[in-house]
C-alpha cells in the first residue's frame, strides 16, 4: 500500500477540498443528507463563521499516491478552556472533529495527528468529535443510521465508532434525540398541567416576531446561556454565534414555531422549532452539496411555504433560577402544545424530533418520557488524555 501523507491545511484550495471530500465518501449513504456546499465552505472559513474568533484551528487531509482519503479538524476554544473541569471542557482540553476517512488506518492517523497538534499547543486532554463546537454537530452517531437525521444533526459511518475506539478513546457522554408523533395529542395529565397555564394570567406564551428578530435573538441567546450554563459540555454562545446562526436560520425562521415564555412580564424560557429542511434537500440537492437551478428552485419555492413539512426542536431553555420546578414544566409543556398545534394545523406535520438532549438531563428526559416520545438516535462524545 502506498504511503499515507497527512498535511495541514491552509489554502482556499484545499479547504474546498477538504468539505468535498464529505460529499464523496458519503455519497453512496441514502441516509446521509448533502448540506448546501457553500454552507460548509463557509462553516470552515476564518472571517465567516465566528467561531474561529475565539478558537485556534487546524484542518487536515490525508493523501494517498496524492489521493485525499481522509480529513479531520483540531482546535482549540478559548471560552471552552475557561470552563469548569467537572463541566467537561475547562484547561488543558482541545477538540478535534469533522473525521473522515476511508479506512480505520486513515482515521488512526488522521486523529494521531490532531493529538500531536494539540500536545504542540499545551493541551494534556481532548474531548471529541466535535464539529466544530458544542453548539453544531457534536459526537459520533451510534444509533438511528437507518433513517436520515433533520435539520442541523449530523449522519456518520457506522464504522466510525470502532475506530475511534480502538484509538484509545473512552466514552463521556452520550446524547439523544426523541422522535415524536405530534398528531397523537398529549397524555390527559398533561393536557391538564396545559390547561392550568392557560388559565394563570402571570403566564404569557408568544411568538417571536420577524420584525423584532434581532431583539428576540438577543432574548433568546440570553436565555439559552444561562438555562445550559451548567450543564456538560457548556461553552457560552457569543452574540456574534447567534448573529451567524440566526442570519443562517432566518430562511427557516417561522413565528408560530418559535416561542418566549414570559412569566410576570419576564422572559424566562424559549422553544425553537424549525422545519426540517434536510427532508427537501434530500430531494433536490445533488451528492455533491450543489443542486441544480431547477432544484435550486424547489428549495427556494418551499422555504417559502415548507408545507409539508415535519419539525426539529434543536433547543430550548428555562431561566436557572426556574429550573426544577413546576412552572419550568408547566412553561415547556405549553410551549410543546402551542407548536404542535402549528405545526399540525400550519405545516401539515406528522412528526417531530426533539434532541440532542444529555442521557442525564434529568428535567428534559422526563419532559420526552411524558409526552410519549421515543429515542431514535444517540450520538457518543469520548476523551482521552494526551
Amino acid at each position: 500500500m502506498a504511503e499515507l501523507v497527512i498535511t495541514s491545511i491552509s489554502s482556499k484550495a484545499d479547504r474546498a477540498a477538504f468539505v468535498d471530500l464529505a460529499y464523496r465518501l458519503n455519497a453512496a449513504d441514502q441516509n446521509w443528507v448533502p448540506n448546501l456546499r457553500s454552507e460548509e465552505i463557509s462553516k470552515f472559513t476564518p472571517g465567516k463563521n465566528p467561531f474561529f474568533e475565539h478558537a485556534k484551528v487546524q484542518l487536515f487531509l490525508a493523501r494517498r499516491d496524492g489521493r485525499i482519503v481522509g480529513r479531520i479538524s483540531a482546535h482549540i476554544d478559548e471560552l471552552a478552556l475557561k470552563q469548569p473541569v467537572e463541566q467537561g471542557m475547562g484547561p488543558g482540553t482541545g477538540n478535534w472533529g469533522a473525521i473522515e476517512a476511508e479506512d480505520e488506518d486513515t482515521a488512526r492517523a488522521l486523529i494521531a495527528a490532531a493529538e500531536d497538534w494539540l500536545r504542540a499547543e499545551g493541551m494534556t486532554r481532548v474531548i471529541a468529535p466535535m464539529n466544530l463546537s458544542v453548539w453544531e454537530e457534536p459526537g459520533i452517531q451510534t444509533l438511528g443510521h437507518d433513517h436520515p437525521p433533520m435539520v442541523m444533526m449530523a449522519h456518520h459511518n457506522a464504522a466510525y465508532q470502532g475506530w475511534i475506539e480502538r484509538a484509545g478513546y473512552g466514552l463521556v457522554k452520550t446524547l439523544r434525540t426523541f422522535d415524536l408523533d405530534i398528531r397523537t395529542p398529549f397524555p390527559p395529565l398533561i393536557q391538564r398541567i396545559i390547561a392550568s397555564g392557560e388559565k394563570n394570567a402571570k403566564i404569557r406564551i408568544r411568538e417571536v416576531e420577524l420584525k423584532h428578530f434581532g431583539r428576540d435573538a438577543a432574548i433568546i441567546c440570553d436565555i439559552l446561556n444561562d438555562a445550559w450554563s451548567d450543564n456538560w459540555g457548556f461553552v457560552p454562545f457569543t452574540p456574534e454565534e447567534i448573529e451567524y446562526t440566526g442570519k443562517a436560520l432566518k430562511p427557516l425562521v417561522h413565528p408560530a414555531l418559535i416561542r418566549i415564555a414570559e412569566y410576570e412580564g419576564e422572559a424566562v424560557a424559549f422553544m425553537m422549532t424549525l422545519p426540517d429542511l434536510n427532508g427537501v434537500q434530500m430531494r433536490v440537492n445533488k451528492r455533491n452539496g450543489k443542486p441544480s437551478i431547477f432544484g435550486l428552485l424547489k428549495l427556494l419555492l418551499w422555504l417559502r411555504k415548507p408545507k409539508p413539512a415535519d419539525m426539529r426542536v434543536p433547543l430550548m431553555g428555562v431561566r436557572k433560577k426556574l429550573q426544577s420546578s413546576r412552572l419550568a414544566s408547566q412553561l415547556a409543556f405549553m410551549m410543546i402544545e402551542y407548536i404542535r398545534r402549528c405545526a399540525i394545523a400550519q405545516f401539515d406535520g406528522k412528526r417531530a424530533e426533539i434532541g440532542w438532549v444529555l442521557e442525564d438531563n434529568q428535567g428534559m428526559v422526563a419532559i420526552a418520557d411524558a409526552i410519549n416520545s421515543k429515542v431514535n438516535r444517540e450520538y457518543a462524545i469520548y476523551d482521552k488524555a494526551l
